[in-house]
């Protein structure tokens, strides 16, 4: 894992755009080089050997679970923040390998901020960049 790339605050229906590179787990979307995501949503569906399924209100997305990750009683409906490995998958739902998650539930306006982080991360860091 290179933890000098940025892991890219996005929403799930940007990923479809995300490109493979000749880098070994690296991904490129709008020319951003990346191997990991920053997603919030909801999760949708429940713990089938630590993989669940996060809704963003753009897309869904599986996630999978390490074991110490799993310690912790996740449940649908829940709306949390995950950072993780993103894996473009052919003909089944991109995964993002968490490696961290946070439950954001007790926080109810952290669900309209994020897009407006989104929104504000694209537009200074991600377009600003791409454009150079």
């Amino acid at each position: 894992m290179d933890f000098s790339l940025a892991a890219l605050k996005l929403l799930c229906g940007q990923l479809k755009h995300a490109r493979e590179t000749s880098t070994p787990s690296a991904m490129t979307l709008g020319g951003i080089l990346f191997q990991r995501a920053w997603l919030q949503g909801v999760l949708i569906s429940g713990c089938e050997e630590g993989r669940f399924v996060l809704d963003d209100g753009s897309g869904i997305i599986e996630l999978f679970l390490s074991k110490e990750s799993l310690s912790q009683d996740w449940k649908t409906g829940m709306y949390v923040m995950v950072v993780g490995l993103y894996v473009a998958r052919t003909g089944d739902l991109p995964l993002i390998k968490v490696h961290k998650i946070v439950d954001l539930s007790p926080f109810p306006d952290r669900e309209a901020l994020w897009f407006l982080e989104v929104i504000e991360a694209n537009k200074l860091f991600y377009l600003a960049s791409s454009e150079e």
